[in-house]
């Protein structure tokens, strides 16, 4: 039953998204109330509430207490104040998502991945290397150790189509925080190869922390971005300012 509540609601956003690209709630404009949206898109209003929960997340609509939501723009982007799985963000911005791994093995822990792990050097980890894509076209480098008991899992998990983040969440294993650390880096020849891309391309490098809600480590990941697929802002605001990850604008105009 839950899966079939994320996908109406992640479908809406994908319908609700095409709609303002298509000029149906150009920017500006208010959107209908939450019984219209209802009404018209055949789904509940708590499904609209999660939809438009999203994509105000996004940075794609205003509210305000006592009026219609305001249509701000169309970022595609993954907002970084909510720890959503790469296969959930690809799927609410209309895109496909699928992996190709590289390595999976047991190995010992380098000293970044046991301090990062709360684990002495040489401790088993399981470490995984994967390709991220968006409608097959490679976006992203995944190299992320896991503390062995979490890799284990791994077993049940179908590393090319699934989310390890929401298999692993139906063996209560959740990734409740995170703590990200961006910066640029030029592809080396094992990145140039996994992207389909010419060495020194510039990339975007987030490494990532994770941990469950009693603070115990997860993973430790170093994700490579294809520099010109994908940007990363800030929002600022009086009240947040969240990081997130957006597609990066066509360049040539």
């Amino acid at each position: 039953m839950a899966d079939q509540a994320d996908s109406l609601y992640l479908d809406l956003v994908v319908r609700l998204r095409k709609a303002i690209a298509d000029g149906v709630f150009p920017p500006g404009s208010r959107l209908p109330s939450e019984h219209v949206l209802a009404q018209e898109y055949g789904v509940s209003r708590n499904t609209v509430r999660r939809a438009l929960e999203v994509l105000r997340e996004d940075g794609l609509m205003a509210s305000q207490q006592g009026a219609r939501r305001t249509v701000l723009a169309l970022p595609r982007l993954q907002s970084f104040g909510e720890l959503r799985s790469f296969s959930r963000w690809a799927h609410s911005i209309g895109e496909v998502p699928s992996g190709r791994v590289d390595v999976l093995e047991r190995r010992p822990a380098d000293p970044a991945q046991a301090h990062a792990l709360g684990l002495e050097p040489g401790d088993p980890v399981v470490y995984l290397v994967r390709v991220r894509l968006l409608t097959d076209v490679p976006v992203m480098i995944e190299r992320t150790a896991y503390p062995e008991p979490v890799g284990a899992l791994f077993a049940f998990v179908d590393l090319e189509r699934k989310s390890i983040c929401e298999r692993l969440e139906e063996h209560g294993i959740v990734f409740a925080h995170a703590e990200h650390t961006i910066d640029a880096v030029s592809a080396d020849a094992e990145d140039a190869r996994l992207l389909e891309i010419p060495a020194g391309t510039a990339l975007l490098r987030e490494r990532r922390r994770s941990t469950d809600h009693q603070g115990r480590p997860l993973e430790w990941s170093q994700d490579c971005y294809v520099g010109d697929a994908v940007a990363f802002t800030v929002r600022n605001s009086v009240a947040a300012s969240p990081l997130v990850r957006d597609r990066a604008p066509a360049t040539g105009e």
